[in-house]
């Protein structure tokens, strides 16, 4: 049985994903809170002193509410899906400077959902202006970008149908300018997570998914030194 995620956790989230309203939630509540939010609160608080060898800078706040824990409750004033419950778990590591540039920072991610988990690095969906800085650190530091390329797991997400407007369309790394994402994953199974050395496999995935970030903190001014030698 896992040290923090116990099979509950995803027989939970399997649960809720086939009964998503409040009724079933107010019943269950007490499920909730034993086998998904303190186990995930709990992970938070224990990985975040483990989070300085790969940077000092990532934040993990173990707050119920307002911290590195997704909130469970859906935002639905906007969306065709009213389900009321968030089916998935999230717990984001973010920039302690992030308020500086916004959201789009590099930070660790952790998604957790049955037959679906993942840790993530990277910046998703960055405005133009942290763009330009990206795709020009990647013409102004090809060596440094070249690491990145080394790197696995190797980058996904959305690019451009054609080269970005100011960027020459026969340079060697013209595919990764036309990216509207920098981000790697490294996926998990369900009982990897459950296991007991899963914080380890968690920080080995960020260390694997590290020259990105280092990479994106570079450009955008912020500092990713790690607070430990690796």
């Amino acid at each position: 049985m896992g040290e923090y995620f116990t099979p509950d956790f995803f027989r939970f989230l399997g649960d809720l994903s086939k009964n998503n309203n409040r009724d079933w939630f107010a019943t269950n509540k007490p499920r909730y809170e034993k086998a998904v939010q303190a186990p995930s609160l709990r992970f938070i608080q224990d990985v975040g002193p483990r989070l300085q060898k790969i940077t000092r800078h990532l934040v993990a706040d173990p707050k119920p509410f307002g911290g590195s824990l997704m909130r469970i409750y859906r935002d639905v004033r906007f969306s065709k899906d009213k389900s009321p419950y968030r089916t998935t778990v999230g717990i984001h590591f973010p920039h302690a400077f992030g308020k500086k540039l916004g959201a789009h920072t590099p930070g660790l991610w952790l998604h957790l959902e049955p037959g679906d988990s993942f840790a993530a690095s990277g910046v998703w969906q960055p405005d133009s202006s942290i763009l330009r800085r990206i795709r020009d650190a990647i013409v102004t530091r090809p060596d440094d970008w070249k690491a990145v390329l080394r790197m696995r797991p190797s980058l996904e997400g959305e690019s451009l149908k054609r080269p970005p407007t100011g960027y020459d369309p026969g340079h060697p790394f013209i595919v990764d300018l036309m990216r509207k994402d920098f981000v790697a994953s490294v996926p998990f199974r369900d009982t990897d997570i459950t296991r007991d050395d899963f914080m380890e496999r968690f920080l080995e995935a960020g260390l694997a998914m590290d020259p990105l970030n280092r990479f994106l903190a570079n450009a955008m001014d912020l500092p990713w030194q790690a607070a430990t030698m690796r």
